[in-house]
C-alpha cells in the first residue's frame, strides 16, 4: 500500500478520487463563459493597436470612424489617461502620448456588431514617431539606456514591498544577502559561472480575455469578465476611477483557463470607458486569438547569471545570482514576479553565503504578468543545470551533488525561514523521482552499441523544484456555509475555478468536515462581488491551503451552531451531541436524533415554538506570519507553505534530426495531504505537459524592432497529446503542513517548475550537448550537434 493510500484511509472524503464538480456543464456544453452573455442593448468592442513597439503619437484623427453608421462610441488616450495596476501603477488604459509595445492599444470602438467595430478601426488615422527600440534586458540595465519610464519615481506601488529605482529602466530591485559572500568564495575550491536565457512564453488560455461592462447612472458599474481576480478587479477600478466599491459589480461566470495571465485588471477599464461613451449601454470585448498573442500579457523574460562555489567533497559554500527579468513594456504583475524569484533564486538548497539581485527591467517587448509557477519555471532552469554542470566539474554523481546540499530540518532559506520537520521533503521527492525512472542505472553495453548503430542516444536526469505562494502577508480568503431547508448545505466561496478543480476539493473538504455525503454538499459555481464572501485572488496555488482553511472555518461554525441548537432540541448538553450523515443525535442514546432538515431553518416544537433560526457558517482565514522582507538584505518570511517535489526523464535524441522524444518522466511533489487524488493526477500530468512546451517550442519571436512575429498556432507551437511521454509517471509524498487544512498544500504550479532544466540536463548527458538557453527545438539541438561534431 502506497504511503498515500494508507494516509487516505482515514478520511472519509479527503484525498479520495471525488469526481469533478462542474465536469458535466463542461462536457454536455451547458457551461456559460462570459462570450455566451448576451445583454439588452449591448454593442461589440474593437481596439486599434500601435504596429510599432516604440513610437510617439503624434496624431490620431477618428473623424471617419465616428460617422460611419452604426458606431456608437470612440476612444483615445485622451479618454484613457487613468493608470492602473496592482502592485505598480505605470500603465494607462489606452496609450496617450507614446506606445512602448507592438500591440498596445491606441483606441477603441464600440458598434452595433463587430463588423461595424472592426471597420470602424480600420478608418482610425494615427501618425507616429518611430523611437529605439530596447530588445534586450541587457541593453536596458546599461547606465546610459534610454528611458521607457521618465516618470517611474512618480507611480504609485506597494511601498516597502517593491523597490522602483527612478532614472533608470529597473522597476524594482529585490536583494537577498546572507553569511559573507566574499569568504565564501575563497573557501571554495571550485568555483564555475554560468549564464542562462529565456525568452518569453504565451498563456494561451482556450478562451481569451472575454469582458463586458455596462456603466450606468450614477457611475455604477456592472462588469462581467473571463478573471481569475474579482475583488482585485473591483479594487483595482475603485482606485483608478475613484469610485466606491459598493458601485462596481463584478461577475465571473464560468472561466476557460487561466494560468497566471487572468491575474489582476485587464481589458475591464477599457470597456467600462467605452460604456461610458456610448452612453450607458453594455459593451462586449472578445479578443481574438492574434489579439490576444500580441496586445495582453504573456510570461516574462529572463536573463540569469550564476556564479557558484564549493569544497572539493561537494558542498555548496557561495552563491551569488543576478536575474534580469524582461518586463516588457509595463511591470505592473512583474515587480512581484522578481521578487517571488529571488525568494527560490538558489533552490531548496542550504547555502551559508548569498547574494541574490532580481531586477524587474522595462523593455519594448509585450508587458508580462503571472504565469504558473510565478518565476520559479525560469529560475529553477537555471539553478538546476547549475547543479547538473557544478557535479559534473566535481566528478559527482548530480543526485549525491543534490542530496548533499539540500534543505532539511535545522537549516534556514536565504531569507532566514526555518526548515522544520513540517516543511516538507524534497529529498524524499529525488529518490522517489530517480527510482521511477531508473536514473542512476547504468545502460549496458548492448544499449550503449545499440544506441551508435542507430544514432538515437539516450540519457535521464532529475532535478528538484519548490515554490511557496508569492502573494502580500495579509492576503485573506472567506467562505459562507449555508444550510438548505431540506438539510443539504451550499457552499459560497470566491476562488475562481478555472479548470483546477477547486470547487471539488473545497466539497471535499466541507463534506470531511461536516460528515455527511459529498451529494448534498453544494457549490456556488459563479461570482458576484456584492453578493459572494471575498477572496484576495485565484493565483499562487493558495486556494486549497488558504481557502480551504475558510471553508473549515465555515464549516466549525456551522458544526458549533448544530449543537446549540440540536442539545436544546434533544434536551441534552452540547459536549454530549454528536453529528453524522445529516443527523444530530445524543452520543450514549444515538436513538435520540434529529435531521438537520430540522434545524436548518430554525427547530419548531410540537406547540409551536421555535428557537435557533437558519443555520450559516462564516469563515476566514489569511496568510499568517508573512512579513515584508528587507530592502537591503532580503531577511523576513516570505513563504507560507512550501511545496517541493522532483522529477525525472529519460530521453531519446535522435541525432540525424535533432528530434528529442521522452520516454519516460516521473513528477513526484511533496503535496502535504493529497485532496484528491484525480485532481492532482491530472494537474501534474497536465502541468508536465506545459513545462515540456516550454522546454521543446513554446517561445515568443520578435524581429529587430521588438514585432512580434509569433501571433497565432501556426507560429506559436504549443505541445498536444502527441507530445505525451510515452511513460508519465506521478506520484506524492505527503508531508503534512501544519496550517493547511488537513495538511494539504497548494500543488497546481509546482508540476510545470524545473521541468526545462530536468530535460537539458538529459540532453547534455545523452549526446553531451550543454545547453544554456531555449527552446530546445529540433532545430537548435541539430545544429549544435553539427557543431560538436565538425568542432564549430
Amino acid at each position: 500500500m502506497s504511503e498515500h493510500a494508507a494516509a487516505a484511509q482515514e478520511f472519509r472524503y479527503i484525498g479520495k478520487p471525488v469526481k469533478r464538480d462542474d465536469g458535466p456543464e463542461k462536457v454536455t456544453g451547458t457551461a456559460k463563459y462570459a462570450g455566451d452573455i448576451v445583454l439588452a442593448g449591448m454593442l461589440h468592442a474593437k481596439v486599434k493597436t500601435s504596429p510599432y513597439a516604440h513610437a510617439r503619437i503624434l496624431s490620431i484623427d477618428t473623424r471617419a470612424a465616428e460617422a460611419l453608421p452604426g458606431v456608437r462610441a470612440v476612444i483615445t488616450g485622451e479618454h484613457g489617461s487613468v493608470k492602473v495596476g496592482i502592485y505598480m501603477q505605470d500603465k494607462s488604459v489606452i496609450a496617450t502620448d507614446t506606445v512602448r509595445y507592438q500591440g498596445e492599444i491606441v483606441a477603441a470602438v464600440a458598434a452595433d456588431t463587430a463588423e461595424i467595430a472592426q471597420q470602424a478601426v480600420g478608418l482610425i488615422e494615427v501618425e507616429y514617431e518611430p523611437l529605439p527600440v530596447l530588445n534586450d534586458v541587457r541593453d536596458a540595465v546599461k547606465p546610459e539606456a534610454m528611458l521607457l519610464h521618465p516618470h517611474l519615481g512618480t507611480y504609485a506601488h506597494s511601498v516597502g514591498v517593491f523597490f522602483p529605482e527612478p532614472g533608470t529602466n529597473i522597476a524594482n530591485h529585490t536583494r537577498i544577502r546572507r553569511g559573507d559572500l566574499e569568504a565564501g568564495f575563497k573557501q571554495a575550491d571550485l568555483v564555475i559561472e554560468n549564464t542562462f536565457v529565456q525568452n518569453q512564453v504565451m498563456h494561451v488560455p482556450i478562451e481569451t480575455h472575454v469582458t463586458i461592462v455596462q456603466w450606468s447612472v450614477g457611475d455604477h458599474i456592472k462588469i462581467w469578465s473571463s478573471c481569475q481576480s474579482p475583488f482585485s478587479v473591483r479594487d483595482l477600478f475603485s482606485i483608478a476611477f475613484e469610485i466606491p466599491r459598493a458601485n462596481i459589480e463584478v461577475n465571473i461566470p464560468f472561466v476557460g483557463g487561466g494560468f497566471g495571465g487572468k491575474a489582476g485588471i485587464h481589458l475591464e477599464p477599457l470597456v467600462a470607458l467605452l460604456s461610458k461613451a456610448a452612453g450607458g449601454r453594455p459593451v462586449k470585448l472578445e479578443p481574438t486569438r492574434e489579439e490576444e498573442c500580441q496586445t495582453l500579457p504573456c510570461r516574462q523574460g529572463q536573463f540569469c547569471r550564476i556564479k557558484t562555489g564549493c569544497t572539493k567533497d561537494g558542498k555548496i559554500v557561495a552563491e551569488q545570482v543576478e536575474i534580469l527579468w524582461d518586463a516588457g513594456a509595463y511591470a505592473d504583475y512583474g515587480v512581484n514576479i522578481g521578487r517571488a524569484s529571488a525568494t527560490s533564486a538558489c533552490g531548496p538548497y542550504s547555502i551559508p553565503n548569498i547574494c541574490v539581485d532580481a531586477k524587474t527591467v522595462y523593455t519594448n517587448h509585450l508587458f508580462g504578468t503571472a504565469y504558473r509557477g510565478f518565476g520559479h519555471a525560469e529560475v529553477f532552469f537555471a539553478v538546476e543545470r547549475q547543479r547538473d554542470l557544478m557535479a559534473k566539474e566535481l566528478g559527482m554523481d548530480p543526485t549525491d551533488f543534490r542530496l548533499m546540499n539540500l534543505l532539511y530540518p535545522g537549516d534556514e532559506t536565504i531569507t532566514g525561514e526555518l526548515i522544520t520537520v513540517n516543511t516538507g521533503s524534497p529529498n524524499k521527492c529525488l529518490l522517489r523521482a530517480i527510482e521511477l525512472v531508473g536514473v542512476q542505472a547504468p545502460y549496458s553495453d548492448e544499449e550503449k552499441r545499440q544506441m551508435a548503430a542507430t544514432g538515437k542516444f539516450r540519457g535521464k536526469a532529475a532535478a528538484v523544484l519548490q515554490k511557496a505562494p508569492a502573494m502580500p502577508t495579509w492576503s485573506a480568503s472567506s467562505a459562507l456555509v449555508q444550510m438548505n431547508e431540506d438539510g443539504t448545505v451550499r457552499i459560497s466561496a470566491s476562488g475562481v475555478d478555472y479548470g483546477q478543480g477547486t470547487y471539488t476539493v473545497l466539497r471535499q473538504i466541507a463534506a470531511e468536515r461536516l460528515d455527511m455525503p459529498i451529494e448534498d454538499v453544494y457549490i456556488n459555481q459563479s461570482i458576484s462581488t456584492p453578493l459572494s464572501p471575498y477572496d484576495w485572488q485565484t493565483v499562487a496555488s493558495r486556494m486549497t491551503s488558504i481557502c480551504g482553511m475558510a471553508v473549515m472555518d465555515a464549516c466549525d461554525d456551522l458544526i458549533k451552531q448544530i449543537k446549540e441548537v440540536g442539545s436544546i432540541a434533544l434536551r441534552a448538553s452540547e459536549h454530549e451531541v454528536e453529528f453524522k450523515d445529516g443527523m444530530v443525535y445524543v452520543r450514549q442514546n444515538p436513538h435520540l436524533s434529529i435531521p438537520f432538515s430540522k434545524l436548518a431553518m430554525g427547530y419548531v416544537y410540537d406547540n409551536g415554538n421555535a428557537i435557533g433560526g437558519p443555520l450559516i457558517g462564516r469563515g476566514k482565514a489569511i496568510a499568517q506570519g508573512l512579513s515584508n522582507l528587507d530592502q537591503y538584505t532580503g531577511q523576513g518570511k516570505a513563504a507560507l507553505d512550501w511545496t517541493y517535489g522532483a522529477h525525472a526523464v529519460e530521453i531519446e535524441v535522435d541525432c540525424a534530426t535533432g528530434d528529442i522524444d521522452v520516454l519516460q518522466m516521473a513528477t513526484v511533489l511533496d503535496a502535504g495531504r493529497v485532496m484528491n487524488e484525480e485532481l492532482l493526477h491530472g494537474q501534474i500530468v497536465g502541468g508536465a505537459l506545459q513545462g515540456l512546451g516550454c522546454t521543446f517550442s513554446e517561445v515568443i519571436k520578435h524581429d529587430d524592432q521588438g514585432r512580434i512575429l509569433t501571433r497565432n498556432f501556426t507560429d506559436y507551437k504549443i505541445p498536444t497529446f502527441q507530445d505525451m511521454p510515452r511513460k508519465m509517471y506521478t506520484d506524492v509524498v505527503e508531508t503534512p503542513q501544519l496550517d493547511g487544512p488537513y495538511g494539504a498544500r497548494g500543488a497546481g504550479e509546482h508540476p510545470l517548475i524545473a521541468v526545462t532544466a530536468t530535460v537539458a540536463n538529459a540532453l547534455a548527458n545523452a549526446v553531451g550537448a550543454e545547453f544554456f538557453d531555449l527552446p530546445l527545438s529540433a532545430d537548435r539541438v541539430w545544429g549544435k550537434l553539427q557543431e560538436q561534431t565538425h568542432g564549430r
